[in-house]
């Protein structure tokens, strides 16, 4: 007989057939590689945010306990006359863990603390380290008056603010719905991400009670409320929730 035969135990491969085998094994690692790259393209990029775990960093400011707990660093930046005018770094905060910063006792009160940067893009946020709050001053700290904008309409996205802004990626959509629900009903600060046309993003702060919002996680909604300005902050107060899908 002409035609090859082959026992698997066989201590050597008939030529032809282990030709055969070794183009097939070709094809077969041609096909998972192109595959591997379609399914790479087909993802989207992920987003730009930074979770410095591990780099502990030492803070000094005045706490703002509402409408969310900010930390006020205060720095000197020059207006157009080329005098410094004071302004204020706010920073978000929050513990460690799914919770939120507690500022019962701290309510505009200068301290420093330790903490770790959580970022995207301009909004910077510490994720205080526990015990490490050191009461420097029981004097009044800096106020400001906030804006209003007036009431808006807004379709957007409620997420939990510290995975959104880098400890989770991603920190939206139904994939993080789960983790969402639990860090928000930990006291975490809501954020309501708005996207135009463009696909551009604005960030509000979502001051409302837990539970008018958290069925509505990672859902698409459309919220109408007032806006307030506060500093370099938005902040949202709502009147209404509908949702849109």
């Amino acid at each position: 007989m002409s035609d090859e035969f082959y026992i698997g135990y066989a201590a050597i491969m008939p030529k032809a057939t282990a030709k055969l085998i070794g183009f097939v094994i070709l094809i077969l690692m041609f096909v998972a590689v192109v595959f591997a790259v379609i399914l790479v393209s087909g993802q989207n990029p992920f987003a730009p945010g930074i979770y410095e775990f591990g780099n502990v960093k030492e803070f000094s400011g005045t706490i703002q306990a509402e409408p969310i707990p900010f930390l006020l660093v205060e720095r000197s930046d020059q207006n157009g006359t080329g005098a410094a005018v004071p302004f204020f770094d706010r920073y978000p905060l929050v513990s460690e863990g799914k919770f939120g910063f507690d500022v019962s006792n701290l309510r505009d009160k200068r301290v420093n603390l330790k903490g770790s940067l959580i970022y995207r893009d301009d909004t910077r946020m510490i994720e205080v380290v526990s015990s490490s709050v050191e009461v420097v001053s029981a004097d009044d700290g800096p106020k400001d008056v906030a804006q209003t904008l007036g009431t808006h309409v807004l379709k957007g996205e409620i997420v939990d603010s510290k995975c959104y802004l880098g400890v989770m990626n991603p920190g939206e959509a139904k994939p993080h719905k789960e983790c969402a629900i639990r860090c928000l009903s930990g006291g975490v600060p809501p954020l309501f991400v708005v996207k135009d046309t463009q696909g551009n993003r604005s960030e509000l702060w979502l001051v409302a009670e837990k539970r008018t919002f958290l069925d509505y996680v990672a859902e698409p909604i459309e919220i109408k409320g007032e806006i307030k300005r506060q500093g370099d902050k938005l902040f949202l107060y709502p009147e209404s929730l509908t949702r849109t899908d």
